[in-house]
């Protein structure tokens, strides 16, 4: 029966791969050795906030507003996906668009980064940037409205 040598340093380096990629997982086969590393992310905990008890109301309290309607604002671009929002093409480089800026339909806006690809998303139509609701580095989830386009 052969033994298996373990190198420390070669697990070290591949513990250091797996920091640098942001996987979670790497494995390495040669012949019939296997190694396979593998990093669970740390658990979230999270705590209940304490409610607050009834409050009675009074005679001079004012009417409650409205309330507004749930969902994205009026002509919002959506996301299409989970990832992170980049308002440029690269860093350091100027933003694909501003607001106030006139941009005809299929132009980039931003991109979304999902699983190491980026993803532009483009106007579905012409108009003008009403308002840019995320920032850039931004993690978005799906449907998290992105631009307006007035």
């Amino acid at each position: 029966m052969s033994t298996f040598s373990l190198d420390p340093e070669f697990v070290r380096s591949l513990a250091k791969l797996l920091d640098e990629t942001g996987l979670t997982e790497i494995e390495f086969s040669e012949g019939d050795r296997r190694i396979r590393l593998n990093r669970q992310p740390a658990p979230v905990t999270t705590y209940a906030a304490p409610m607050a008890g009834p409050v009675a109301a009074t005679a001079a309290a004012p009417a409650a507003a409205p309330a507004t309607p749930a969902g994205p604002p009026k002509n919002a671009v959506t996301s299409p996906m989970v990832g992170t929002v980049y308002l440029s093409p690269e860093p350091g480089a100027a933003a694909f668009v501003k607001v106030g800026d006139k941009v005809p339909e299929g132009a980039t806006l931003l991109i979304v980064e999902a699983m190491k690809v980026m993803n532009p998303i483009r106007s579905p139509r012409s108009g003008t940037i009403g308002a840019i609701l995320v920032e850039d580095g931004q993690p978005v989830e799906f449907a998290e409205p992105l631009v307006v386009i007035d």
